[in-house]
């Protein structure tokens, strides 16, 4: 029940390594006309890679991930990292906020502050990311990670508590209501994708399109969750290596999953808060791990099983580019509250934090 105080502190030799590496970067060539539709441009590329290596504070970012307590804790053999903030009110709620990725803990900076005056924060990192590394194993599927977090809410006094999640933080988040239904006081999840049955008849013209939108995904863009779910070690050599690499690995999914009327990445996110979250793997030299991550939920033989349906009171956040069905949410849960947002993506934390602090507030406050 040890826990730890943690600092980040990376040595200025890795900021000088880093550095030297993106000047040194061996570019490949450009196709004209190209475009998005074939990965990252390699103009894009070498700009934001210049910024990263001249215009980039790394110590500013890193100031500002150590201006609120974290520790380090070992649960079930693996080594857990987590910010933990008490809020001054005497009758705040515990609340649990889990990541996707990528944007890891850093996608959730900007809520930290304003819901802090509300509720206690445990915000972790999930195993084998960031700061919860090295992994001590395999295995690390939603219904471990979950149980691991259950415990860590259990050591810090939580009996009761609410969770917040968006995309894989959202399937963690749903998990805890099948393990714990009796500690949940609420589940709030965004950019949660509810997997279509068979019952497809009757659905609104938007719920049309976000079946069409999982639909292009599952044909042309999962090839990144193919290669880390089937050959995470061969990928992570690549990505480990070459910041260039890595950049271009995580910007594409912030370019494909953030608000859908933003023409480029950080026009929905800041170009300073996508190269805290690539800075944070590439100095943790996290990628490995990550891709292990995917391998272990992919191989996990009870993710496609049946399962009940949670019956703690669930709140979902559909923001414009997400792909959730209220059809498919009420199968799997019990939705007590539905908010749709014209604007954001599966970032809603990074890319509108107000709106998501305000939904939150609004549904832990009618539980």
């Amino acid at each position: 029940m040890t826990f730890q105080p943690f600092r980040v502190d990376i040595p200025q030799t890795d900021l000088d390594d880093l550095r030297d590496r993106l000047a040194k970067a061996r570019w490949t060539p450009a196709l004209p006309g190209a475009g998005w539709s074939r990965g990252v441009p390699v103009d894009y590329l070498r700009e934001l890679a210049e910024y990263w290596k001249d215009g980039f504070d790394w110590r500013k970012a890193e100031a500002e991930l150590n201006q609120w307590p974290q520790f380090i804790t070992e649960i079930d053999g693996q080594r857990i990292h987590f910010k933990h903030i008490r809020s001054e009110r005497e009758d705040a709620k515990a609340l649990l906020l889990l990541h996707d990725n990528p944007g890891g803990a850093m996608g959730l900076l900007d809520v930290i502050e304003p819901l802090s005056r509300d509720f206690h924060l445990v915000i972790p990192f999930m195993p084998g990311f960031g700061f919860s590394t090295p992994l001590a194993d395999t295995g690390w599927t939603v219904p471990r990670t979950a149980a691991a977090f259950a415990d860590l809410m259990t050591r810090l006094g939580y009996e009761r508590f609410g969770a917040h999640g968006g995309g894989g933080g959202a399937n963690v988040a749903i998990e805890l209501g099948r393990q714990a239904p009796d500690r949940m006081v609420g589940l709030h999840v965004n950019a949660y994708v509810a997997f279509p049955d068979e019952n497809v008849e009757g659905l609104t013209e938007a719920e049309q399109q976000r079946m069409a939108t999982i639909d292009t995904f599952m044909r042309e863009g999962m090839g990144f969750n193919i290669m880390m779910s089937t050959r995470p070690q061969t990928i992570a050599h690549g990505l480990n290596d070459s910041p260039i690499g890595l950049l271009a690995w995580v910007v594409e999914k912030f370019e494909e999953w953030s608000d859908p009327r933003a023409e480029l990445p950080e026009q929905a996110i800041s170009k300073d808060r996508m190269l805290t979250d690539v800075s944070v793997q590439w100095f943790t030299g996290t990628s490995g791990s990550i891709a292990q991550s995917y391998n272990d939920v992919a191989h996990d033989p009870t993710a496609r099983a049946p399962k009940p349906r949670v019956s703690v009171p669930t709140a979902f956040v559909v923001a414009a580019g997400d792909v959730t069905v209220r059809r498919f949410a009420d199968r799997d849960t019990t939705v007590a509250r539905w908010t749709e947002f014209d604007k954001a993506g599966a970032y809603i934390a990074l890319e509108q934090p107000d709106l998501l602090v305000g939904d939150i507030r609004a549904f832990f406050g009618e539980l």
